[in-house]
């Protein structure tokens, strides 16, 4: 399963690496990473069709918002689930996002257990409450 992670913070990347070293050890999983909506787009239209699975995006980012982005997937590529991470737990953006077709919400600092927990189980029907 590839995991394309999307956020502007390039700290972002070690975390997650950390926190799914055993996931991608076993072979389970396959990260990637994008530092931009627009660089996540470019990725996805290299590849046809796209080998990503899941994308886990922040929400505010310069250019590209991860709720853009989000649109923009779902609309192109309905098939790869998109979940959202925000430092802001506001319920706006819950709504926008759930309603264009986020699997799941994340608040900052990320829980990665229930990150793992929603993500890597494609059988959970995924809103996480706020």
């Amino acid at each position: 399963m590839k995991i394309m992670i999307v956020d502007d913070e390039k700290d972002v990347e070690i975390l997650f690496r950390q926190q799914f070293r055993k996931e991608v050890r076993e072979g389970r999983v396959q990260l990637c990473y994008a530092f931009s909506g627009e660089e996540a787009l470019d990725y996805l239209e290299t590849v046809q069709p796209p080998d990503v699975v899941c994308i886990l995006s922040d929400i505010n980012m310069p250019g590209i918002t991860g709720l853009d982005l989000l649109k923009v997937v779902k609309e192109k590529y309905p098939n790869i689930r998109v979940s959202m991470i925000t430092a802001y737990g506001d319920e706006v953006n819950f709504k926008r996002a759930m309603s264009t077709g986020a699997e799941h919400y994340f608040t900052k600092p990320i829980d990665f257990e229930e990150v793992k927990k929603n993500v890597l189980d494609s059988g959970d029907n995924g809103t996480h409450d706020l």
